[in-house]
């Protein structure tokens, strides 16, 4: 039996719905099921179904609210600097064991050995990590800048390359550098403003902070 386009468009509308509700960060949640509930409210007017209708129209003016509410407000951010292995630091590395070896390669990292690193706390919340270690005399290289899944709508990123610049020019720093085959990283540090360069034959990704 043919399915018409209307059909499709609930089925489209399901789809997008669905996948929204696979969202770690809040805020995909929240757009992807704006869209959802957008197409949703628009097949249950297009086939004459308004209590559909209206009650997705409801819930896309609902998402609109919370993204307005989370794009305004005003939000702490601090860098709480790691004094060496803790039991904290291990359980957290333990905990998103699986989301570091997705995104870092690697869930062991020896902070004995690391020249700079602190945790990201966002409104109070440790919401990442960083390590750093020296790679040259003005260079530090990125060994972990992770955050968890919850977060990762780029505002850590921002606070700690840009807002924070002079926290790693205050340590000599001028200079970031960073490896790594992982191209949702990769795409992460150009966004972050590093560049593409090659490095003693090897491809690297470098940051001016000056």
């Amino acid at each position: 039996m043919d399915i018409n386009w209307l059909e499709w468009l609930g089925y489209l509308a399901s789809l997008v719905v669905l996948i929204s509700l696979v969202m770690s960060s809040i805020i995909k949640l929240r757009w992807i099921n704006l869209a959802g509930s957008a197409l949703f409210s628009l097949y249950g007017f297009l086939i004459g179904a308004p209590p559909v209708g209206f009650m997705n129209l409801g819930i896309a003016v609902i998402n609109v609210y919370y993204l307005i509410k989370i794009y305004s407000s005003k939000e702490y951010f601090k860098l709480l600097p790691i004094e060496g292995s803790t039991t904290y630091f291990n359980y957290f590395l333990d905990f998103h064991k699986k989301s570091l070896e997705e995104y870092a390669g690697k869930s062991n990292f020896d902070i004995d050995n690391s020249d700079l690193s602190f945790y990201i706390l966002r409104n109070m919340m440790p919401a990442g990590v960083f390590l750093g270690s020296k790679y040259d005399e003005n260079t530090l290289k990125v060994e972990l800048d992770f955050v968890i899944p919850e977060y990762r709508d780029f505002k850590i990123g921002s606070y700690i390359y840009e807002s924070r610049r002079d926290y790693f020019l205050d340590k000599g720093y001028t200079k970031l550098i960073g490896f790594s085959s992982n191209s949702v990283h990769i795409s992460y540090l150009l966004k972050m403003g590093f560049e593409e360069k090659t490095e003693n034959g090897k491809t690297c990704f470098i940051k001016l902070l000056t």
